[in-house]
């Protein structure tokens, strides 16, 4: 999941609620209705292919198991275009294997990518485009993940607004491997519900069974729908919008950001009943395991157990607010500290932009929580390691007393501190911080956690 970070105010953005709901069945029956026979053609459409291979390049994605890059791929559509459409519309194509990939968690699991070629890319873009208008008006208003103009933060924002309207219990759905066990059965009949052209449902389901390479073997693929394609988190919203719709039929809300759901309910006996009735559901109709260990009822207001998204909820004088889970926060502090090591040996500017990309991203995620004393504190601690980064580099008493003196500190003071190589303790010292002053760390290109987050709520 990518936070956009923008130059100046951040563009919020904001899901078009009594309108779009208004609109959205005659928008999908005129969809529908155009759905038959021609949609092929239409996802085979030059002007719809080049907007996919632009997009596919624009993800920089790896090769597949071909290995050809997608500036390898330009040149060869410009070649075997025809080719490959003639055996696309005659039934003949057959995608590639993916190759998995795997990546640590930081729970210690493992999540496993399957990496399409960058051809059997394009055309999966290509279809997604296609279908996302038709599905899109269909979708739950709670489901945000893998959709336009919907985010993390508005999925959060939802849940707080549960929370405020006495909705102060929430049910946990952790799903076990949920992209690598989507019953392709089931998947397909949901697919048929709505594209009516069997080619473009028979194509899907090839791409659903052109198996996995992995260290060499090929293996066959029975279920699952792999992390990595362009298609696959639009199968993967169609197959869990049973669910939302089943909760909507029975007034229970829901929020749900891919396969992280939160079902919200007012007492925690309601809350425990909806806990058993969604894995009832889950399991028995959708054919999806339910993680026991993880899924749980809390309190939206629990500090260790409710975190949703990298987020947590707050209660204090002034209502109810959204925070940084604790989690989220230890994982970026422990980043931050491996990103100012004193032991890598690069120029201190070069250091601070590290820092700066990685603070603006993750402000642009978690930038709408309550976090304004904690970013005070963390750009103190900042400031301290970076002096403490420049005066390692500065390596020897010599060079340590002779940049002091330039910095203004007198020659006892310079004397009397430049041969303390106890670094945190000199970092914290008056004669650091009068001389490598905040001022001059900025001008050396220090970005401030702080006024970067009053910024961004200024305008926001």
């Amino acid at each position: 999941m990518k936070a956009e970070n923008r130059e100046g105010c951040p563009q919020r953005d904001s899901a078009e609620h009594e309108e779009y709901a208004g609109a959205r069945s005659a928008y999908s029956r005129e969809l529908t209705e155009k759905d038959g026979a021609d949609l092929l053609e239409r996802i085979l459409d030059r002007s719809n292919l080049n907007r996919a291979y632009k997009q596919v390049r624009a993800n920089h994605g790896a090769p597949g198991i071909d290995g050809m890059t997608v500036e390898d791929a330009l040149p060869w559509l410009r070649e075997h275009r025809e080719e490959l459409l003639d055996s696309i519309r005659q039934g003949k194509y057959r995608p590639q294997p993916v190759r998995r990939k795997v990546i640590p968690k930081p729970d210690g699991g493992e999540r496993k990518l399957g990496i399409p070629t960058v051809v059997d890319r394009i055309i999966q873009q290509a279809i997604a485009q296609q279908l996302v208008p038709i599905y899109e008006p269909l979708f739950s208003d709670g489901s945000y993940g893998y959709r336009p103009k919907r985010s993390a933060q508005m999925a959060i924002q939802e849940v707080k607004e549960y929370a405020e309207q006495g909705y102060t219990q929430a049910v946990l759905i952790d799903l076990s491997k949920y992209f690598d066990t989507l019953n392709h059965d089931l998947l397909m009949n949901m697919v048929r519900e709505r594209v009516h052209d069997k080619r473009v449902v028979e194509l899907i389901k090839r791409f659903l069974k052109s198996g996995i390479m992995e260290n060499g073997l090929y293996i066959r693929t029975q279920e699952g729908s792999p992390q990595g394609g362009p298609l696959s988190p639009l199968l993967a919203n169609i197959y869990l919008d049973k669910f939302d719709k089943e909760m909507e039929r029975r007034g229970v809300p829901v929020v749900r950001y891919a396969d992280d759901i939160v079902v919200l309910a007012k007492s925690p006996r309601a809350a425990e009943r909806l806990l058993e009735s969604s894995r009832r559901y889950l399991e028995g109709k959708l054919k999806l395991k339910m993680n026991l260990d993880k899924s749980r009822a809390v309190s939206v207001y629990s500090v260790r157990n409710f975190k949703f998204l990298g987020f947590a909820l707050g209660k204090g004088r002034n209502g109810i607010f959204i925070r940084v889970h604790a989690k989220s926060l230890k994982k970026a502090k422990q980043k931050l500290k491996e990103l100012t090591s004193r032991s890598q040996g690069r120029n201190v500017r070069a250091v601070m932009y590290k820092v700066k990309v990685y603070a603006r991203g993750w402000l642009g995620y978690f930038g709408i929580a309550s976090m304004k004393n904690t970013l005070k504190s963390w750009d103190e601690w900042l400031r301290r390691r970076f002096r403490m980064y420049i005066w390692k580099q500065w390596k020897v008493p010599k060079a340590r007393i002779r940049n002091l003196i330039k910095l203004g500190i007198s020659r006892y003071y310079a004397h009397k501190w430049g041969y303390v190589k106890a670094y945190w303790r000199v970092a914290g010292s008056p004669v650091l911080t009068s001389s490598i002053t905040n001022e001059r760390l900025a001008q050396a290109g220090y970005f401030s956690l702080s006024d970067r987050y009053e910024s961004l709520h200024l305008c926001g």
